[in-house]
């Protein structure tokens, strides 16, 4: 019994050892060093980050192998399936903000491009309305209604073909 005691204080303490091994250690912007078992914050730089999970390492190679320099290599020489999940994740969340952003920008473009038949179908209506002789009239300003003499009439056609050739192409 007196031979498995020390294992048996030291299986505990090798316990307490094997979750400190997936913490991470960065720096902050005040300086400050902080140690996590979450990954930090996106506005960490990544030279600012000290340590790492030993499964999050990047492309390390073992000590002696050849090129082997002791630190991790740089994720621009990374090959693609080596990359670490931290890495996979943010860069699945650019591509989708940028998808995101070329669906609105499709979207607006859809919304304009309905907008300006709208506009030209209003405009083309306004041009035969106004080319058709009939006598036209309008509320002015202060409610009043006045009919379009030849000016105006011409006035209104002149901004109607001018919305033709703008929303209609």
């Amino acid at each position: 019994m007196r031979r498995c005691a020390p294992w048996l204080v030291a299986l505990p303490l090798l316990a307490l050892v094997l979750p400190s091994q997936a913490q991470w250690k960065w720096r902050d912007k005040e300086g400050n060093v902080t140690v996590s078992d979450r990954p930090p914050p996106r506005e960490i730089a990544d030279q600012d980050i000290l340590g790492r999970p030993a499964a999050t390492r990047r492309n390390a190679l073992p000590l002696g192998a050849p090129g082997a320099t002791g630190t991790p290599a740089s994720a621009a020489s990374a090959p693609a399936d080596a990359k670490v999940p931290l890495e996979r994740e943010v860069e699945a969340r650019r591509r989708a903000a940028e998808q995101e952003q070329a669906a609105r920008a499709r979207a607006d473009d859809a919304r304009t491009a309905a907008q300006r038949a709208d506009n030209c179908q209003r405009a083309r209506a306004q041009i035969s309305t106004l080319e058709g002789g009939q006598r036209l009239s309008r509320v002015n300003a202060r409610g009043e209604r006045e009919v379009l003499d030849d000016k105006a009439r011409t006035d209104e056609l002149a901004q109607a073909r001018e919305a033709v050739t703008t929303n209609c192409r």
